[in-house]
């Protein structure tokens, strides 16, 4: 069993009876992002593609630009009572030293933005502006990427208790999928991939989340100059408006051959 996931005794009650059996679960610990060896903020987020995370995490709150500003990444500090390494402490070396406003707060699994000092702090200014005249999709296309997604969530179908985030290609070939506990992590994780690999901005890429789109995941997609985002459930308010000033393709509730545009109709065939 990987630090992914764990095991918990549990009583499954049903008309049939009740069982005593053990369930798995997805692992959800504390990640500690440190910058040049100064706390940045501990973020709540199930292990795995903590590089990731730490690039698209960095990245959405300008920090970065692009892979090559972190020099180095490693893990530090932070044991077990066993003294074993428990990889939740990562510390960042940039290339060149930024001044930091550090957020005292605990994200959790469930909301990215607690903690933000203030509101103007939320409405980040991307370096990457999303042209109007950008990459198209069909919607027989957009309607079959869910599925696809679904079928890369590994995790999710041991657990059931998982976010997922994907980038697809205008032909609906899937780049890469990302899980974790969190759905603003999983978006982080996927866009951090794209970055250490040279696709932000990424004005032909579609970003898929198995999730609502809140302002925050749609504020992610503006950052990486992302020009469609596709959620399987609803937007939220604040999400379509930014998705409106942005320029921002923003799709809800795409199940199936249905689907809500919200914004951006331009870029469906």
């Amino acid at each position: 069993m990987s630090r992914v996931t764990a095991r918990r005794k549990t009583i499954r009650l049903s008309p049939t009876g009740r069982i005593q059996r053990p369930d798995t679960l997805a692992v959800e610990e504390p990640l500690e992002i440190r910058v040049d060896g100064q706390s940045l903020t501990v973020t709540m987020r199930t292990p795995g593609n903590d590089i990731d995370l730490v690039h698209g995490f960095l990245f959405g709150e300008d920090i970065i630009g692009s892979a090559d500003d972190i020099v180095t990444a490693r893990y530090c500090a932070g044991t077990d009572e066993q003294g074993r390494n428990t990889y939740n402490v990562l510390d960042l070396r940039l290339r060149t030293p930024v001044p930091l406003h550090t957020r005292n707060f605990l994200t959790t699994g469930a909301c990215g933005l607690c903690g933000k000092s203030a509101l103007d702090e939320v409405r980040t200014h991307t370096r990457y502006p999303i042209p109007r005249d950008t990459a198209t999709v069909s919607t027989e296309v957009l309607s079959g990427l869910p599925k696809q997604l679904r079928a890369g969530q590994k995790l999710f179908d041991a657990t059931g208790g998982l976010h997922a985030a994907g980038l697809f290609s205008t032909d609906g070939t899937l780049l890469a999928v990302r899980e974790d506990i969190g759905r603003h992590n999983a978006v982080d994780k996927v866009i951090g991939w794209a970055l250490r690999e040279n696709r932000i901005p990424a004005p032909d890429l579609i970003l898929v989340v198995s999730s609502r789109a809140s302002f925050e995941l749609a504020q992610k997609a503006v950052m990486a100059g992302i020009p469609i985002l596709a959620a399987v459930s609803a937007p939220s308010s604040l999400a379509v408006d930014l998705a409106a000033e942005s320029e921002l393709t923003l799709v809800g509730f795409l199940r199936g051959e249905t689907m809500n545009i919200y914004t951006g109709e331009h870029r469906l065939t």
